[in-house]
Order: C-alpha cells, then structure tokens, then sequence
C-alpha cells in the first residue's frame, strides 16, 4: 500500500457506527479541537472589542456569530481532513437515536433542574446567571431578533458545541486509544471548564452527563444534541420572555 494513501477504515468503532465503502480514517486529532475553539475565542474577543457596549442586533450578533463559526470551522475540518460529519462524528438522522436521546434528556432535565434550584440558592438568585442571561440583562428586544436568540440557545448552539466537543474532541481521544470512560469523563470535565463560567462549572457539570452518557450509549452526535436540545429548551424559553418584556430579568 502506498504509504501516503490514507488507511482505510475496514469496519467503524461502536462510536460512529457503520463507515460507508472507500472512507479513510480522519487525519484530524486535538489539534482541530484547539483549532476550532480558538476560532470560537478569538470571534468573541473581536466583536467584544469591536462593538463595545452592544444592544439589539449587535448584542445579538456577539451572541450568534462566534458560535456560528466554531460550528462551520468544525465541519470544515471534518469535511477537509476526514469523512465530513456524518461519517467522523456520526451526525446522522436516526429515530432511534431521536428516542434515547428524548429519554435521557427528559431524564437529565429532572436532575439539571434539581441541581439549578441548589445552585440558585448556594449562590444566591442575583449571582445565579450565565453568560447569556447576564449579556440580555435590562435588554428588550424586538420580538424578531428575541425569537433568534431563543432558536439560537435551544437549537443551533447545542449542535455547534456538540461538534467540537462529543465530535472533534470525543472523537480524537478515540483515536489515541483512550478508553470510553476517559473519554466521557474528560470530555464532560472540558465541556464544563472551558464554558469560562467558574460560579457554574459544576452545574455545567451535572448538565453534562447526561449528554455525554447519550454519545457514550449510541456511539453517535446524534442522541447527545438532542438531549442538549431539551436541556436548553427552558433555559431558551426564559431568555425569549425576558427578552420580551414579558418575564422580569
């Protein structure tokens, strides 16, 4: 075999299920995890420095954008350097994979939810906040862009994120051999620490698990973002509200 021709993949590991005819294995590793996540960093220091004290659709924009390109540079290096999402990460739609991630993301919404209420009292309601919610602080917004942040955090942020860490770095850890467990627990510990957010590392912790334990069960992206998906859907709910006017903040 030449030795520049990239080693065929004979038969997939449980992680992303069957590999169709002729895919070679991804010649992408940590690196585009760091990659992708400097892509996320430095969008948001560039529009943080740009825009200044944002509102409306700025405000919006510092929001959604660098998400937005940290899950496109996830897919380029997928697309680049391996078999594209559906193959590396095994983003693909599958009902059974709908269902069990329904489950325990109906599962982990009972604990989450548990949790955030002993977070909100260890912390005290005018500290309990994230990120986000501190950005939409005082802030209306038109019912447009309140709608587009509240797609954004329950729908399209989960995905994006889901690919760089259950994708790019669950599947790199993978292929340095590590077992399963490590890598559900490393990549539990990553996602919760490099939110930034030290006050809630170990409610993202809690909110973590779940998700990894659905990418760990099928093997695929695809039961971890939809159980993302329902843990962000209230989360989501209250930001559009407040957002409206409707909730206090």
């Amino acid at each position: 075999m030449n030795a520049l021709q990239p080693e065929r993949i004979s038969k997939r590991s449980k992680s992303t299920g069957e590999a169709p005819p002729g895919a070679s294995v991804p010649r992408w590793g940590l690196g585009a995890f760091f990659f992708v996540q400097a892509v996320f960093l430095l969008a948001s220091v560039f529009l943080a420095a740009t825009l200044g004290e944002a509102d409306g659709a700025a405000l919006v924009l510092m929001l959604v954008l660098p998400t937005l390109l940290s899950g496109a540079a996830a897919v380029l290096v997928s697309l680049v350097r391996g078999n594209g999402p559906r193959v590396d990460f095994g983003l693909e739609w599958r009902w059974s994979d709908v269902l069990t991630g329904l489950v325990i993301g109906g599962a982990g919404l009972v604990t989450t939810t548990i949790a955030s209420v002993l977070w909100v009292r260890w912390q005290g309601p005018e500290n309990a906040h994230s990120t986000v919610s501190s950005l939409l602080d005082g802030v209306q917004l038109p019912p447009a862009l309140a709608v587009v942040i509240f797609l954004h955090v329950w729908l399209v942020a989960p995905l994006c994120e889901e690919m760089l860490y259950r994708g790019l770095l669950w599947g790199a850890m993978e292929r340095l051999r590590w077992s399963q467990l490590h890598v559900f627990l490393l990549s539990t510990a990553v996602f919760a620490i490099v939110h930034l957010e030290p006050a809630r590392t170990m409610l993202l912790l809690v909110i973590a698990v779940p998700i990894g334990l659905a990418r760990l069960v099928t093997g695929r992206l695809t039961a971890s973002v939809i159980v993302h998906q329902v843990n962000n859907f209230l989360p989501a709910l209250g930001l559009l509200l407040i957002s409206l006017g409707v909730l206090p903040a």
